[in-house]
């Protein structure tokens, strides 16, 4: 199920998903001592990302991590813990520790199996998820063009996968929307007429193989917050 939140503009929505997301990871640290949140790469985010690190939260206490990553360096152009490093881990949230989806030259199947263990002992269930869009409706690395797209949308599925999309370009490694959907705060962050034409397309079937983003919005499990302004 999902929940449509219309913004007037982009700074007004940076701002508000900024405070929000705030208040839930000081409450989940309060609640345990510690937070997790996944966020998504691309240039939508960096406003809130900007907002989010002026908060003054116990970020010695709060992980953050993507939702997916391209298997690049560091310092590519092309990665999102770059972006994260770059926008997010600044200002006061400097200190704020990092869960590296990149680790290691190659994606095999020992390197999977690694990660998942650190992640399912450290960091899952998450207590915040922000996702982004794609045109073709895909979310984190769950591409309807790949042939992964059964494994990343199954109930059994681990927490992390390897992703290899037929029209983007690198290998990915992605949360898979087992892992994904356990979190109670998910959030998808869009702008613009383009997203919201995508969203409204979504919205009118229920096959998540053709639009991923779909098992977000639609299922009973899972309620997702739609952050969205022109």
């Amino acid at each position: 199920m999902n929940t449509l939140n219309t913004f007037e503009d982009r700074q007004s929505l940076d701002q508000a998903l900024a405070q929000t997301v705030s208040e839930l990871l000081l409450n989940a640290v309060g609640a345990k001592g510690k937070a997790s949140i996944a966020v998504s790469g691309g240039s939508t985010p960096k406003g809130f990302f900007a907002a989010l690190s002026e908060f003054d939260l116990p970020w010695q206490d709060i992980t953050i991590t993507l939702a997916d990553e391209r298997w690049v360096n560091i310092d590519s152009d092309s990665s999102n813990t770059r972006l994260v490093f770059e926008n997010l881990i600044q200002n006061k949230a400097v200190n704020a520790k990092f869960f590296h989806l990149k680790q290691g030259e190659l994606l095999n199947e020992e390197t999977l199996a690694d990660l998942n263990l650190a992640a399912d002992s450290s960091i899952l269930p998450f207590d915040v998820v922000i996702l982004g869009m794609g045109e073709d409706g895909h979310t984190a690395s769950l591409f309807p063009c790949s042939d992964q797209i059964e494994l990343c949308l199954a109930d059994t599925t681990p927490s992390l996968i390897k992703v290899e999309p037929k029209t983007a370009p690198h290998q990915r490694i992605s949360f898979s929307f087992n892992a994904l959907k356990q979190s109670e705060n998910v959030f998808l962050h869009i702008v613009g007429a383009g997203k919201k034409n995508v969203l409204d397309e979504a919205l009118t079937s229920t096959n998540v193989y053709e639009m991923p983003i779909r098992a977000f919005l639609q299922s009973p499990a899972v309620n997702t917050q739609v952050f969205w302004a022109e």
